[in-house]
């Protein structure tokens, strides 16, 4: 049977009850081998020794001064580490992690033996009940049954990720009956969440505080040295950062060249920060994610710099920015 992908960009309104995403955009490094653990937990921000009693982390991965070249979700999959990520960021980490592996007994590839879908909605859980003995949920977040592993996103709206080799994934997603959609409806669920979903343009540019990954349990400040672990430090203690990850939205904004985001100052409009991720459904809704000064209120004005006739609003996010 084809699998049809609806490639149209619904508003989050329109979106149907249930749903599958063809996760094409996102892809994994897979991270192998004896050291695997240990050279990964002097790589990134979370503590890769609570793999194994949470089963999966949020975190990221930054260069010697702290700037994130990828945000992930780290959970295992048969012995291997997988960090699920968006593909544009994938390319810049591997080669970074692969720089340093080679003093390491670990085997670090990229994951394209594998394919990734999410199930999204009211009935997802249902639907996976039907399929798999096991679903995963809060307490025990990702689940191998067979040759696929499932993963349970907690949210707002309900998410699994399924993963599998990419024929054992297309007969998956043919047995749903569900609509399928493409990847940018993940992206706009990533919004709506405040996970971070960087593209190339924002590769290099943040330190992970600055991108709210804090506030997701991203970060240890306990586990010891990694790369970057000194601005990161530096940024909690000293209060240094000023600057956080918002998610927006606003109508009619049109084609959107430019990645500033500005605020009124009076009568004068002045940089408020830049756009790291953005979904235009087809009926003009726009949903952005960006990173704006943290002093950003709901009151402030806020518009696209290339449309000055625009107004965006700031979506309340699931979690407090605590920088304690």
């Amino acid at each position: 049977m084809t699998i049809t992908i609806d490639t149209t960009k619904p508003s989050l309104e329109n979106l149907p009850n249930n749903y599958l995403i063809s996760l094409d955009d996102y892809s994994a490094i897979s991270l192998m081998g004896e050291e695997q653990s240990k050279y990964l937990q002097g790589q990134v921000t979370c503590d890769v020794n609570e793999l194994e009693q949470k089963s999966l982390l949020n975190g990221a991965h930054c260069n010697a001064k702290g700037k994130v070249f990828s945000c992930f979700r780290l959970f295992n999959r048969q012995q291997q580490h997988l960090l699920f990520q968006p593909k544009s960021t994938l390319e810049g980490s591997l080669a970074e992690l692969k720089k340093f592996g080679v003093f390491a007994k670990v085997e670090i590839l990229p994951a394209e033996q594998l394919s990734f879908i999410a199930v999204v909605g009211e009935q997802a859980t249902e639907k996976l009940k039907t399929k798999f003995t096991q679903i995963p949920d809060n307490l025990t977040p990702v689940i191998q049954q067979g040759t696929t592993t499932l993963v349970y996103i907690a949210g707002k709206v309900t998410r699994y990720l399924m993963i599998d080799e990419t024929e054992n994934i297309n007969t998956l997603m043919t047995s749903f009956e569900f609509p399928v959609f493409s990847s940018q409806v993940w992206t706009l669920l990533e919004i709506l969440e405040g996970i971070p979903s960087l593209t190339l343009q924002s590769d290099n540019e943040y330190v992970p505080q600055m991108l709210n990954m804090q506030a997701i349990q991203g970060i240890s400040f306990t586990k010891g040295c990694y790369l970057g672990q000194e601005t990161v430090a530096r940024m909690q203690y000293l209060g240094k950062n000023k600057k956080a990850l918002f998610s927006l939205s606003g109508e009619n904004t049109g084609e959107i060249k430019t990645q500033v985001i500005e605020k009124q100052l009076g009568e004068n409009w002045r940089k408020a920060g830049d756009i790291t991720s953005i979904y235009q459904a087809d009926n003009g809704q726009c949903y952005i994610q960006a990173v704006l000064n943290n002093d950003i209120t709901s009151s402030t004005q806020l518009r696209i710099k290339d449309h000055p006739a625009s107004s965006l609003s700031i979506i309340d996010l699931p979690y407090t920015l605590n920088e304690e």
